[in-house]
């Protein structure tokens, strides 16, 4: 017999989410970003549901190419672009579209001269890890043209702090400002400044975290902007301890018991993508009922507090999240985010599709 646990991804959740995104931004369009394996939810399954998207956008190249084959003509952008000129014939072959974000890409480029590109000619407004100085995206974009290599050309920044208000408008000016005069495309815009900043939506969006159904804000759920979870964690209670006052729970005895009390044991635990660090008052569903973790969580096994939720028996189903458990709040109550749970899906736990 195999072990309860299980995922299981919504493509009418996630049909849902871009839709809402397409909503949000109606004038652009919109980018499926599905690198790291779609977050977790796997990247053939998200294609799938997203056939009619406006495009994918990646960071793999082997993920981008089993898309092509898929969804020949549809867009897909490779997020950091190339790596070794050895890719360029493979991403000039599949119409594939590449950022290009630093000097080493663009002597690639010049010396490799390949044909017919669609390049995303990335600017650093302040995130600091790619993209080209704002006082030479100008002269990198003149030697793009130059090269005579471009099927077209779009201009793209990444915001550090679109999840905050106000924490584009400098970026913006600085990106403005760097590119004044000059008319392409434009993609800003991720998750976050999709929902909150209108003004980024320019051309092409990036529609990442909102996706799956998980916030990129700290003050705004998922669930406030219209969106609905796509990954659902489950699992079973295995076994029921009934302990007294001053019982421990788990490794290094870190939960005592304060009154008499009955411990659900579920199976899950850190090498199914749990997260170790989670600490005892952790949030989840058991029985439909909402309670808490109580104890340090194991590598195959959680213990939870079944005080709210008489009716636990052996076999009782769990959320860990998803449906009826955000995975926000369980990030939140871990000290992480949600895109890290997401990712951290083990390739042990069984991944089903839902509808």
């Amino acid at each position: 017999m195999s072990r309860p646990i299980q995922a299981a991804v919504s493509l009418s959740a996630l049909r849902h989410n871009y839709g809402v995104a397409k909503r949000a931004a109606p004038r652009s369009k919109v980018l499926a970003v599905v690198k790291a394996n779609a977050y977790g939810h796997g990247i053939d399954r998200v294609g799938r549901a997203l056939a009619d998207a406006d495009g994918f956008g990646t960071l793999e190249i082997d993920g981008a190419l089993g898309l092509r084959e898929k969804y020949p003509g549809k867009p897909i952008l490779l997020l950091e672009g190339f790596f070794e000129a050895s890719e360029l014939r493979a991403i000039g072959s599949a119409g594939l579209a590449t950022a290009v974000h630093h000097e080493e890409q663009l002597r690639m480029l010049e010396v490799e001269k390949p044909r017919s590109l669609d390049v995303y000619l990335k600017v650093n407004t302040g995130m600091n890890r790619l993209g080209f100085p704002l006082a030479q995206a100008k002269a990198a974009l003149e030697r793009l043209r130059r090269s005579g290599i471009t099927r077209s050309i779009t201009l793209m920044t990444h915001f550090a702090r679109s999840d905050e208000a106000g924490g584009v408008e400098e970026a913006m000016k600085r990106f403005d400002d760097a590119t004044q005069g000059i008319d392409l495309p434009r993609s800003l815009a991720n998750t976050g400044a999709i929902f909150a900043h209108p003004a980024t939506h320019a051309d092409v969006a990036r529609l990442g975290i909102g996706l799956y159904g998980a916030t990129p804000y700290a003050d705004r759920p998922a669930a406030t902007l219209g969106l609905e979870p796509a990954m659902t964690l489950t699992s079973k209670l295995i076994a029921i301890q009934e302990l007294k006052p001053g019982d421990c729970v788990g490794y290094g005895s870190g939960f005592r018991c304060e009154r008499p009390m009955r411990i659900g044991v579920v199976a899950c635990g850190y090498a199914d993508g749990y997260p170790r660090h989670a600490p005892s008052g952790t949030p989840v569903v058991v029985d439909g009922a909402r309670t808490r973790t109580a104890g340090r969580v194991s590598m195959d096994m959680i213990t939870v507090d079944l005080t709210p939720v008489p009716s636990a028996k052996v076999g009782s189903p769990v959320v860990l999240w998803g449906e009826g458990m955000a995975v926000d709040e369980v990030a939140t109550a871990s000290g992480t985010v949600g895109y890290e749970l997401l990712c951290a899906v083990a390739a042990r736990v069984p991944m089903l599709d839902a509808e």
